[in-house]
């Protein structure tokens, strides 16, 4: 889950406080970023938003933060959204989308979400159990042949991250064969066999332990379900119930499918640690457990629909609440969403993007953050110093948690 100068995690993966994420491999010696000397700020259409919309001190506090992230961490190119109803909004692009051409960064932009792909995934998994055609303390045995200890592991421990399985993404040879062709095709049980090289970690249900593998082999229980695939099954169940036009899941012959406008993606997890251009890379990788693509419009309506379970029964959502400790002070986690400072949701990073989309109960708030790069600042990953920020301006009592150690 900790990021360290030989394991870094190509993660379609969970990254608040920078330690929940298992994937692969770069150099001690990663490069980074320089920090552009472009500022533009856009305005969401969508979001109706003044340029003072949270009064003149909180967004010019807001700008100055941002704009320190984005210095210290190298960023090239920031979209934040923040709605708070009854005080206002903020909604910001600052930065580039491509060092080379210096396009400025916009709020409208698709973007590659990472982890956040498991909140849509086990939405889907959890309107079965509504249907009762499967239950979260079956076996994955009963679903899918091959597991490792399979008669013991449960849907519900796969998605609370405590199966006890190894990371497929933490495996060597996985990192080494992703990262020599980053535009190859990855099929869901080859990804899954990486994992079943290694011995458990762990007994089902007792340790947390963020892990890629899980939402994989969910995938497999839905299409197994269904009789469809998952990419299919979460367009017709969660996309379209929830109105989100903008966001898609890449599989198949279109797993390659980018939509335009996009920012350009960059990031160090290459073989020799150098700076590259991911934009165009194969995200068949992460399927289930991240591939997926959305816009700071539709995450915005997502926050809030994945936090209240506008999708499920109140029993199910309930049960998807119920979050357990991880082990990393302020962030608890339940069935594929965390919890940290009151805030509640899901974050993501591949290479070359990160993510947080996050909704906040107590003040009915939505915060949304969109990143082209992955490359971490003293083991901190970007998206989690720009939510950081935010909140302790914004809603300083409820701030997104970052205090576990990265190392």
């Amino acid at each position: 889950m900790r990021r360290t100068p030989s394991r870094r995690l190509l993660a379609a993966a969970l990254l608040v406080a920078s330690v929940l994420a298992p994937t692969a491999v770069t150099s001690a010696t990663a490069a980074t970023t320089t920090a552009t000397a472009v500022h533009t700020v856009g305005i969401d259409p969508h979001a109706h938003c003044s340029s003072n919309g949270l009064g003149h001190g909180v967004t010019a506090r807001l700008d100055k933060a941002i704009a320190d992230v984005r210095k210290k961490a190298a960023i090239p190119g920031v979209a934040v959204g923040l709605w708070m109803p009854g005080k206002g909004c903020y909604v910001r692009a600052t930065g580039v989308a491509d060092k080379v051409t210096r396009q400025p960064m916009s709020t409208d932009f698709y973007s590659r979400i990472g982890s956040e792909t498991k909140t849509f995934t086990v939405t889907a998994l959890l309107q079965l159990v509504d249907e009762r055609r499967i239950g979260l303390d079956d076996p994955i045995s009963r679903y899918v042949h091959g597991v490792p200890n399979g008669r013991h592991i449960t849907l519900r421990h796969l998605a609370e991250m405590r199966s006890g399985l190894f990371p497929y993404s933490a495996d060597a040879d996985f990192a080494h064969d992703l990262l020599s062709d980053p535009t190859r095709s990855f099929t869901p049980r080859e990804l899954l066999a990486y994992g079943y090289k290694h011995r458990n970690t762990a007994a089902p249900g007792k340790v947390f332990v963020y892990n890629n593998s899980n939402l994989v082999l969910l995938g497999l229980v839905i299409e197994k379900v269904t009789g469809h695939h998952v990419a299919d099954v979460i367009d017709r169940r969660v996309l379209r119930p929830a109105h989100l036009d903008q966001t898609l899941f890449p599989d198949g012959p279109n797993v390659r499918e980018f939509p335009e406008p996009h920012a350009h993606g960059y990031t160090n997890q290459t073989l020799t640690g150098a700076v590259a251009d991911s934009t165009d890379w194969n995200p068949s990788w992460a399927w289930s457990a991240g591939a997926m693509i959305s816009t700071m419009h539709d995450l915005r309506s997502w926050a809030k629909t994945v936090a209240t379970g506008e999708l499920l029964s109140p029993e199910t959502q309930k049960q998807r609440l119920k979050t357990l400790p991880t082990g990393f002070p302020g962030l608890t986690y339940g069935l594929g969403i965390f919890e940290t400072g009151g805030w509640i949701g899901h974050n993501g990073s591949l290479p070359g993007y990160e993510s947080v989309t996050v909704y906040l109960p107590a003040l009915k708030a939505t915060l949304v953050v969109l990143i082209n790069t992955d490359i971490t600042t003293g083991g901190q990953e970007p998206s989690t110093l720009l939510a950081r920020a935010v909140t302790k301006i914004a809603t300083p009592g409820h701030v997104y948690d970052g205090s576990a150690p990265t190392r």
